[in-house]
């Protein structure tokens, strides 16, 4: 069994399960344009089971015989408080903290069940799916723009802020829990910037949050 549990970035628990990690595609023009894909009308709502999650820091197995696995470097948002219809106000306050995530995928799937206009989940939902990275308390970030990016053996790959979301951070949360209650220690990956690409083995990949968390991984 998984063995993931939330972490602070001094390595303290955070004690809330991981219940379930909603994610949202096509949430930055570029990313949808790479890939070829229209923008979406409304936010592009998936989810990744708690079982897809494992600590970033660890090595990334790539599952076999699946094709491509792509990285997807997005930043997650930690919940903090029961969310159901949800005002702005309230989406806002029940940010615990953020962090930063691989939404992993099995392109080479994902793209055969496009084509048979079939859900996603066996591109996107796969133990190891969701690498997560420790979190890091909401007060700390600035309340302005928030930047991140992913360096492959020292390549930059993605850069992302969130000034270019298609659907902000906390108006994404509160329409979500407009659909489906969000449950303290749940996650919202909120989209992935341009640059996305194939892992190899080998890869060491470095994920920085502003100047307040780095994190690295490599790919095996």
């Amino acid at each position: 069994m998984p063995d993931y549990q939330h972490h602070w970035k001094d390595g303290t628990p955070v004690h809330l399960p991981l219940g379930k990690i909603v994610c949202i595609g096509r949430n930055y023009a570029e990313h949808a344009k790479e890939l070829n894909n229209p923008v979406p009308d409304e936010p592009l709502l998936f989810i990744k089971p708690a079982t897809s999650a494992v600590h970033v820091t660890r090595p990334l197995h790539l599952p076999p015989g699946q094709g491509d696995v792509h990285y997807e470097t997005e930043l997650a948002v930690l919940i903090g408080r029961p969310l159901t219809h949800a005002s702005a106000s309230e989406a806002e306050t029940a940010i615990l903290g953020y962090g930063l995530a691989l939404d992993l995928t099995l392109r080479d799937v994902q793209s055969r069940l496009k084509e048979k206009g079939q859900p996603w989940e066996r591109a996107k939902a796969f133990d190891g799916a969701c690498p997560l990275s420790p979190f890091v308390s909401a007060d700390k970030l600035p309340r302005g723009n928030i930047h991140f990016t992913l360096h492959i053996d020292g390549q930059p790959r993605q850069a992302g802020d969130t000034r270019d979301m298609l659907n902000p951070i906390v108006p994404l949360i509160a329409h979500i829990s407009s659909q489906f209650s969000l449950m303290p220690g749940d996650v919202v990956l909120t989209g992935t910037p341009k640059g996305v690409g194939p892992l190899a083995p080998g890869q060491t990949l470095s994920l920085e949050l502003e100047d307040l968390l780095f994190v690295e991984t490599k790919v095996v």
